[in-house]
């Protein structure tokens, strides 16, 4: 068997239960297609996801990260708060030069959130790892310019 073309981490918040597992579904589905391997971790919520995706860079065994989860809006500014500083924290990881894929959905309402994960309506999943696989091999692609 030949050696995997890349080796992922998807960071899941299962706060969300039922509509983390069906985008991190798809995104497992995706990234096997594409030849890559994968390794899963939870957090509590998605705005733990950057910081367990900045302590994984550290170990360089990932060639890239997919931050999953979903954000609902309730009835204080928590939602704001959690959806600014966590797409700030995945750009930041982002612009540090690391391949991410960023998959936390943030939604007015559980139905919403439900057709973007749903495989068989909007599929957020498999963008998020499509996205995550072409920076990945970007990623490749200049690493080897530079050799």
């Amino acid at each position: 068997m030949s050696e995997p073309l890349a080796h992922v981490l998807i960071v899941t918040s299962r706060y969300y239960e039922e509509i983390a597992r069906e985008i991190e579904a798809s995104v497992m589905d995706a990234l096997r297609d594409a030849d890559f391997t994968y390794e899963v971790i939870e957090v509590p919520g998605a705005f733990e996801v950057p910081g367990a995706i900045r302590m994984a860079i550290e170990t360089d065994e990932f060639d890239g990260f997919v931050g999953l989860g979903c954000v609902i809006r309730g009835e204080t500014s928590h939602y704001d708060h959690v959806c600014a500083e966590t797409a700030r924290a995945m750009m930041d990881i982002s612009m540090s030069g690391s391949p991410v894929g960023f998959g936390i959905l943030t939604c007015e309402n559980k139905e919403q959130a439900w057709v973007r994960a749903d495989r068989a309506q909007k599929d957020k999943g498999r963008e998020v790892a499509d996205a995550v696989i072409t920076m990945v091999r970007l990623n490749q692609h200049f690493a080897e310019a530079n050799d």
